[in-house]
């Protein structure tokens, strides 16, 4: 017979695989456009999450990250401050969270006010985005020049072509950036799809 924590381990284990393949899913069908196939994959990962982690979790913060930008991009923009804001208050309420998620919420919450079309609070966001990227992944990381590339984004809808450009060419100097320049066009072409 299985040990109890034995097998508690073993259904840890599998429901963390669980969490890994769900949001692997979901950011599949983020990147493909396909937004709203994305929130039920998102959902199982935020409910196993929860699960696993409890409702307070910063582990959770990915989830709610992800349903965040599935919905921005369906065009459920209230659902997506919902789950923005959910996330937004576990990082405040967890004062040893990370860089690396404070960037991604940053990150996140740029591209939700983009989608609001307010701008001044999207590039806000984008610079904390990038500022707290920089500071752990470096200034020519593919994380970094997400934000960059977001931000340019911005400029180039408000017609400041030479911000844009000058944001674009950093995008350019990054560490493997054809690889990401692939996943950023395919993003950016959503994003530019949707109407001013």
């Amino acid at each position: 017979s299985i040990n109890y924590s034995h097998k508690e381990h073993y259904n840890h284990c599998f429901t963390k695989y669980i969490i890994d393949l769900a949001c692997s899913r979901a950011r599949g069908f983020v990147l493909d456009g396909k937004h709203e196939a994305a929130i039920p994959a998102a959902l199982h990962a935020l409910r196993f999450s929860t699960e696993v982690y409890g409702s307070n979790s910063v582990q959770l913060v990915p989830a709610y990250l992800l349903l965040a930008e599935a919905s921005t991009g369906a065009g459920h923009l209230v659902q997506a401050s919902k789950y923005l804001s959910q996330a937004q208050w576990i990082v405040l309420r967890t004062p040893d969270c990370s860089v690396a998620v404070q960037h991604k919420l940053h990150r996140s919450l740029g591209l939700f006010c983009a989608a609001e079309e307010n701008f001044e609070q999207a590039l806000y966001h984008l610079a904390n985005d990038i500022y707290l990227a920089s500071s752990v992944f470096g200034l020519k990381s593919v994380e970094t020049s997400g934000g960059y590339f977001h931000m340019a984004n911005i400029f180039f809808r408000q017609n400041k072509m030479d911000i844009a450009n000058s944001l674009y060419a950093e995008v350019g100097k990054t560490k493997d950036h054809p690889l990401i320049l692939k996943s950023l066009f395919k993003l950016s072409s959503i994003w530019a799809a949707k109407p001013c």
